[in-house]
């Protein structure tokens, strides 16, 4: 079932509720429980916004080719799902969207499989998107950036003295990249001009960071009951988020015993990072360093040609700020 979100937009819904029965034919596994496993994943209440993304920015383009826009739209919905198998196994994960992910119920070989099926589901999509030799070189250029993010994420684990630099880095390649995809793929497909493919890369790259910013948030402010996974995931694994690295520059002294014991942490030792990470303030810079990307985000867009797609992307892109609060 398509995000209640999308009701705001009803013009989106009524494609990504189309496009939802799509993306399930696109897999077929002759594994039953793993395939039945992933077709949960896709139904289990994701947000579609990478694919929402894609169909706003379609409408700035010149040409439409229903058929061609839905293999691009389930392309890029097909790749975010691929890396999330991927990051559950990495992360060990219990938990995705509320259920409980592949490799906790089939191990982490049958997930990692999962996850290249995904890829080679996610690369015939965009052979049906565009015959171009340079789009398809295009997204392959993105897949690579996007798994040199999450390898770049695997290096700084239990990293002390990694800086905002190395994060915007790394979620630039992890998360950013898939938006600017989606941007840039959906005006290329649409015979937008150069310039507005050139503007939605911006606003694709600046949205995708603030929304990762945000997601990082969560998991120090959030529950599980609202992010549908466990909180403070990443600080478990060694991923060390933009709070915690803002807090380290206030609270150095008293987060290092604690991330000195790397792996090693109690959920009392968490409990106490997380309650520092609030009081030094690392949260609230966390916070007003999103809401900045996401208000040079929303100058961008008014770059844009003014019509209802420029409305429905600016109530979009504010909504990023309200989620989680």
């Amino acid at each position: 079932m398509v995000h209640q979100l999308w009701r705001q937009f009803p013009r989106i819904q009524f494609k990504l509720i189309r496009l939802e029965p799509y993306l399930l034919q696109a897999v077929n596994l002759s594994n039953r429980p793993i395939h039945h496993k992933i077709t949960e994943l896709l139904k289990s209440g994701g947000k579609f916004l990478r694919p929402g993304f894609f169909y706003i920015f379609s409408e700035f383009g010149e040409k439409t080719n229903a058929a061609k826009l839905r293999a691009g739209a389930a392309a890029v919905e097909l790749l975010h799902v691929a890396t999330l198998i991927h990051d559950d196994v990495i992360d060990e994960s219990a938990l995705r969207r509320g259920v409980t992910t592949i490799h906790t119920q089939y191990g982490q070989k049958n997930a990692i499989y999962a996850g290249d099926y995904l890829f080679t589901c996610y690369f015939a999509q965009v052979l049906k998107s565009t015959s171009d030799p340079q789009e398809m070189h295009r997204h392959v250029n993105a897949m690579q950036f996007i798994l040199n993010g999450e390898l770049d994420q695997m290096t700084f684990n239990y990293h002390q003295e990694m800086t905002q630099d190395d994060y915007f880095h790394e979620i630039t390649g992890k998360t950013a990249e898939l938006f600017r995809l989606c941007f840039e793929q959906s005006a290329i497909l649409t015979s937008a001009p150069a310039e507005i493919v050139a503007l939605g890369g911006r606003i694709g790259l600046t949205i995708g960071r603030a929304y990762q910013i945000l997601d990082d948030i969560l998991d120090y402010s959030g529950s599980t009951k609202n992010t549908k996974k466990p909180v403070l995931e990443d600080l478990k694994s060694g991923v060390y988020t933009l709070p915690l690295i803002l807090a380290q520059q206030t609270a150095h002294n008293q987060l290092k015993p604690f991330l000195d014991k790397k792996q090693h942490l109690s959920d009392q030792d968490i409990s106490e990072i997380q309650r520092i990470v609030v009081e030094s303030g690392g949260l609230k810079r966390a916070h007003q360093i999103a809401d900045r990307l996401t208000n040079e985000a929303l100058d961008l867009i008014t770059q844009l040609p003014d019509q209802p797609a420029k409305q429905d992307l600016t109530k979009l892109t504010r909504l990023l700020l309200t989620r989680n609060q």
